[in-house]
């Protein structure tokens, strides 16, 4: 998914790019990155056998979204990773030859198959692989592929990624299989497709569709392209089903929604649009699965904020969320929290004394780092609004704040990010980005954030936020303090240095 793009004048070869991007002071250390070049969407997220597989776009020539190929790695604890040999590579010839695009894995019967999206030219068609046991090797189908051409009669804005699951039809079971798009001049859609063997398939015709004229602009805008549609139940047997998309829009990617109701039959009925993640197109194209614990595990894409030039030179570009335990909440909206064995990670840990918080701002300087899990919980009173800054430099020239404050009357709260002294950099994206916050009758908000060198998430009363950030002197951008305006109480607060998921030294791009 998204626009191929044109290689940036100057851009390495991919000689040296995996030792430029390990030396790179921007690039997490906890989060999933390719071993160098480009990374994009999550794919054939899954929990095959105990072990966690998590494909995804790559380019390991050049950290831009070219030839994209299918890299691969797995873990038995969502934390460390171990690069598998590259999944998909693009054909010489054939529907796949200017790229292996994004998609899911199956099991067919006991043989895992992959569904993506073949590009040749300005085409994008479903094709099909099958895979080895280990699911290390893969064969591509020659019936690829497996659909020939959109919807006949239909002007769509394009046709790519896929979500495909098994389904009793009320005589045996079938396959069904989600496509995103869009209808030119109405708005984004789902096209639902429908199969006996994954091969053969049977249009049924839009799932859902999307109204591009409303609330253009806006951060719950719904675009002219769906990507990457994800549809999954969730809640204690409540009928509640989650339709999952990013919005697009002629070569933009906006945002990550989701839509909540009840799919039944041919359509999905919807009863509410929310946004996924606030920080807008930082999560981007998210996947998830359900794991052999039957949780909801979701991975989206956090796309960077600096220039083509300096990921050039960085040698790298893109990189994994953590990953998130979805559930749905008490108020009918999903709950996102970072998977629990996260935590393996936390090393040395510091506690601030509880008590109020008097002073707009003060430093925390037993409380350093790049690379920090912090958690707090504060009680706000109406009106008040607590912060915490982290990755400022001793002067303060640089610093990021996050911001959570409670309505004058009470009634809800709002989560802010302020990246405008985020970098002093005028070539990166600075700017805020804030979502609504819960808050019950006692004004509480637990928080939780996530520092990853450029890497940012934020977790508030189970909304999340994610984003990028770039100081221009990382080194000493390692400064964290917390502060309020009105009358908020420090309930607790932790601080723990996270230790970094990746053996030291440059991965092999082609492992």
């Amino acid at each position: 998914m998204t626009h191929d793009l044109t290689l940036p004048s100057g851009t390495p070869t991919a000689e040296g790019l995996a030792e430029r991007a390990q030396r790179d002071p921007h690039r997490p250390r906890f989060h999933f990155t390719s071993p160098g070049g480009w990374l994009n969407d999550p794919n054939g997220l899954s929990h095959w056998n105990g072990v966690y597989h998590l494909f995804y776009q790559y380019n390991p020539l050049a950290p831009a979204h070219h030839h994209i190929h299918w890299g691969h790695a797995t873990s038995t604890d969502l934390v460390h990773w171990t690069d598998e040999p590259v999944a998909l590579v693009p054909g010489t010839d054939g529907p796949d030859r200017d790229g292996c695009w994004s998609g899911v894995l199956v099991d067919d019967g006991g043989v895992p198959t992959l569904v993506y999206s073949g590009r040749h030219g300005e085409r994008e068609l479903p094709c099909v692989a099958r895979g080895s046991a280990d699911l290390r090797y893969w064969t591509k189908d020659r019936a690829n592929p497996v659909i020939t051409t959109p919807p006949e009669g239909i002007d769509t804005t394009a046709f790519r990624d896929h979500c495909v699951w098994r389904e009793d039809s009320g005589e045996g079971t079938v396959w069904r299989q989600l496509v995103g798009s869009g209808i030119r001049g109405v708005g984004g859609t789902a096209f639902l497709y429908e199969s006996d063997d994954l091969r053969t398939w049977r249009y049924v015709g839009p799932l859902l569709t999307g109204d591009a004229s409303q609330n253009r602009g806006e951060p719950d805008w719904t675009g002219t392209l769906w990507e990457c549609v994800d549809l999954f139940g969730i809640g204690d047997g409540d009928g509640t089903d989650v339709l999952v998309f990013s919005a697009w829009d002629e070569g933009t990617t906006h945002h990550p929604l989701y839509w909540t109701g009840h799919y039944q039959g041919d359509t999905f009925t919807p009863t509410a649009l929310h946004r996924l993640d606030y920080g807008g197109r930082y999560f981007y194209a998210p996947q998830s699965t359900r794991d052999e614990h039957g949780r909801r595990i979701m991975f989206g894409w956090l796309q960077e904020g600096r220039t083509d030039e300096a990921n050039a030179q960085a040698g790298w570009c893109g990189a994994m969320s953590v990953p998130r335990v979805v559930t749905l909440g008490t108020n009918g909206r999903l709950h996102q929290a970072p998977v629990p064995e996260l935590t393996v990670l936390r090393r040395e840990r510091v506690e601030v004394a509880p008590g109020a918080l008097t002073d707009p701002y003060t430093r925390l300087h037993a409380v350093r780092g790049d690379q920090l899990d912090i958690e707090t919980t504060l009680r706000l009173a109406p009106g008040a609004t607590a912060r915490l800054v982290v990755r400022e430099t001793p002067d303060g020239a640089e610093r990021t704040v996050v911001e959570v404050s409670r309505a004058l009357d009470g009634v809800g709260g709002i989560l802010r990010l302020h990246r405008e002294t985020s970098s002093l950099d005028p070539t990166v994206d600075i700017e805020p980005r804030y979502g609504e916050l819960p808050l019950d009758a006692d004004g509480l908000v637990d928080l939780r954030v996530l520092v990853d060198h450029s890497a940012l998430e934020i977790f508030a009363n189970g909304r999340p936020l994610a984003a990028r950030i770039y100081p221009t002197r990382p080194e000493e951008a390692v400064g964290v303090g917390i502060g309020a305006d009105g009358d908020v109480t420090l309930e607790r607060f932790d601080a723990w240095q996270m230790a970094s998921a990746f053996t030291e030294g440059p991965r092999p791009l082609w492992p």
